[in-house]
């Protein structure tokens, strides 16, 4: 009996134990304090961990969500289409500041955060920033589209990964673990901070994080 009694006991204490200490792993991973196994040392120059070290204060209000990397890493490479033919890569915004989100058309959140973004892009984007918002759809692609017209969304660049890999591979790397998820990548292809999940990419906070960007 005092046995039977102890083994519940135990096991309830350790189950939310444990459990929390999961969730800390993880988002140890997707914002850098952690290297993922195998990961080599960043190799970004001092700049970007200053840049980091400046958007660090930027985290609140409407960027409360905002995981700023400890260590920022050079940004996980891929491939996806610009609307109307052509490929790209992270690697060819290479000297200015993105902001990559990775988004769907039967994500809600989605929904609700693209015109922020769409809204910042046209506040800000430009030679020096671009909202780079790559849609993750592998099937039913004529939705786009609509979604993207139905949102309002008239200043982003329609890119598209039809394939999955975008997601996959930031999703293997730690830097994705739902939709929709923002990296923010600096101009030397470094990303230096990271949100999980929407935000208001229209707010104040947000156009300060990309004032900090450019001057970085």
């Amino acid at each position: 009996m005092t046995n039977i009694d102890k083994r519940p006991r135990r096991r309830f204490v350790l189950m939310p134990i444990l459990g929390a200490l999961a969730v800390v792993a993880a988002g140890a991973v997707l914002y850098g304090t952690v290297a993922p196994a195998g990961k080599a040392a960043s190799d970004c120059p001092a700049d970007s961990a200053k840049l980091a070290a400046r958007l660090a204060p930027l985290a609140t209000g409407e960027l409360a969500a905002l995981q700023v990397a400890s260590e920022p890493r050079r940004a996980e490479q891929f491939a996806f289409e610009r609307d109307g033919g052509g490929k790209l890569t992270v690697a060819d915004f290479k000297g200015r500041p993105i902001l990559l989100n990775l988004w769907a058309t039967w994500c809600a959140p989605c929904r609700a955060e693209m015109p922020t973004l769409d809204k910042l892009q046209a506040a800000s984007g430009g030679a020096g920033f671009e909202v780079v918002a790559v849609n993750v759809d592998t099937a039913r692609l004529e939705k786009r589209g609509a979604f993207l017209d139905s949102v309002g969304a008239k200043t982003l660049v329609r890119y598209a990964d039809p394939s999955g890999d975008a997601f996959e591979t930031l999703r293997k790397a730690g830097r994705a673990l739902g939709l929709p998820v923002t990296l923010v990548i600096d101009k030397n292809g470094c990303e230096v901070a990271a949100v999980e999940g929407g935000a208001k990419w229209d707010s104040a906070e947000a156009q300060a994080l990309v004032e900090a960007l450019k001057g970085g």
